[in-house]
């Protein structure tokens, strides 16, 4: 039977949590003097008034099952993405509540796509919260609750697995506690690092680096400009941005192994020189066709290839360029993008490298157990045997993330009636709220937005956003008939 009692308890932490958030931006708007204090102290009011009711419910058991772990990562990120949408309707800078439940949704879930038509308009605070949200999501809320989640009385392992994304069993630390503590340390010093480099460095005022190193490190992509990173076309800021995104994208058990120099376990991880050979192979030929197609240089070209396939592949979302324009085969090779993702363990969102690099490994092997079927052929990640049920989980999520991908663009296009190429907007806007990309296809390309979207399209999107970003089984579970019933 579930524990309900402590979902309530978990639930009344993620409700505090969220309120003590809301007092940053809050300080942002009295040190900048835009926008109304109001929205923020009423929004962090009613988080905190939710929360201390469910706090204080003390549960008969202080355990924490595998029902109860799925069901509080769910209902956490529900919960979140409904409390990020007060200071958008407080402030008065979205007027229906599907519009701010879409862009909180996609802040949190580190998608990056935008309702707002004029980002530069809106008041310092609200900029700072749309940052700051994503930077809370970009590992994930639950992984920061772990650590405090001991002084409740009640152990994080089961959310620890439930929220955390890819197939990865490496660990930092033993104890789960010690591990989301040296994740978040490594996390928060990267975005400090960052926004030092922004600021002294590439010459950007201290609140565009502090918002940029935010949405960077949690490959996220919402900007303080109406044109994205496009704004500073400058090798100065733009290289930063691509390195860090390329960090972001990275399993952060292999950034605290360059931290320790453990060379060996970096060098010996198969996804992560996938992923790193990946983005510059496909950076090269981007680059030989952007040189062929624009009227660049070769460096401008370079940076120009370089950035979008980081931030795609990374699913930061940051754009410098409207490269949907560049040719019919970019426009193809960019959607495919959508569907890769970077390294597990990192913030970013997608399928992830190591899923692909076991679905080919146990595809190619499948050829030669055509030819030699009583042979014992089993598939190797970094030297060691993938059990045959992590394989198997791998080609059914493969499987219900393009079940998932096909019924959501019908579903969308369907929903979007008269708007503009509605095949594409359908499936680009699907593959990038799946995937927690941020820009897509046709009338919500990298230069677009969301704004013209229907209501119900953006309640249908939001949601699929908190299944992409939580790895579909982990919410889809909740819909099985099995999980409700007792044993």
């Amino acid at each position: 039977m579930i524990n309900f009692k402590i979902v309530i308890k978990m639930l009344g932490v993620v409700f505090l949590a969220m309120g003590v958030f809301m007092v940053l931006p809050l300080l942002v708007t009295v040190f900048t003097s835009t926008g109304e204090i109001t929205s923020f102290l009423f929004s962090s009011a009613i988080c905190i008034a939710i929360g201390l009711p469910f706090i204080v419910v003390k549960p008969r058991i202080n355990k924490i099952g595998k029902r109860e772990g799925y069901l509080i990562v769910a209902l956490s990120w529900l919960v979140m993405s409904l409390a990020a949408t007060l200071p958008y309707l407080f402030e008065g800078v979205i007027s229906s509540f599907s519009s701010a439940f879409f862009e909180s949704t996609s802040g949190l879930t580190t998608t990056g796509a935008s309702v707002f038509t004029d980002i530069e308009s809106l008041p310092h605070g609200i900029l700072f919260w749309r940052s700051f949200t994503q930077w809370i999501g970009g590992m994930g809320i639950i992984v920061l609750t772990v650590a405090v989640i001991p002084l409740l009385g009640v152990g994080g392992m089961n959310i620890f697995s439930a929220e955390s994304p890819g197939p990865t069993k490496d660990k930092v630390h033993p104890k789960i506690k010690e591990t989301a503590k040296r994740l978040w340390l490594i996390y928060a010093g990267l975005t400090l690092l960052l926004f030092f480099i922004l600021h002294f460095f590439s010459g950007l005022t201290w609140f565009d680096s502090i918002n940029h190193a935010f949405t960077t490190m949690s490959t996220g992509g919402f900007s303080t400009k109406n044109n994205s990173i496009a704004f500073w076309d400058t090798p100065r800021v733009q290289y930063p941005i691509i390195f860090f995104m390329f960090l972001a994208g990275t399993n952060f058990t292999i950034l605290y192994f360059i931290l320790k120099r453990k060379w060996k376990r970096i060098t010996g991880n198969e996804e992560f020189k996938t992923y790193a050979f990946g983005i510059g192979v496909i950076a090269i030929l981007v680059t030989i066709s952007v040189l062929v197609s624009l009227d660049e240089n070769f460096e401008k070209s370079f940076r120009l290839a370089l950035f979008q396939v980081v931030s795609l592949v990374t699913t930061t979302g940051f754009v410098t360029a409207d490269y949907v324009n560049w040719s019919n085969g970019l426009l193809m090779a960019f959607f495919m993008l959508l569907f890769t993702g970077a390294c597990a363990g990192s913030t970013s969102g997608g399928i992830k490298v190591i899923r692909h690099l076991v679905f080919f490994k146990n595809s190619l092997l499948e050829f030669k157990r055509l030819l030699h079927p009583r042979a014992m052929l089993r598939v190797k990640v970094n030297k060691e045997l993938i059990p045959g049920r992590v394989a198997a989980h791998v080609m059914v999520f493969l499987l219900v993330y393009l079940m998932v991908f096909c019924i959501g663009s019908i579903l969308v296009m369907r929903l979007n009636g008269d708007v503009e190429k509605p095949f594409l907007t359908a499936i680009g806007s699907v593959a990038t709220c799946l995937g927690n990309v941020g820009p897509g296809l046709g009338s919500v390309g990298p230069v677009n937005n969301f704004a013209h979207i229907p209501e119900a399209s953006k309640i249908l999107l939001s949601f699929l956003m908190i299944v992409g970003r939580l790895e579909l089984f982990s919410v889809l579970i909740l819909f099985a008939p099995s999980f409700w019933r007792e044993n």
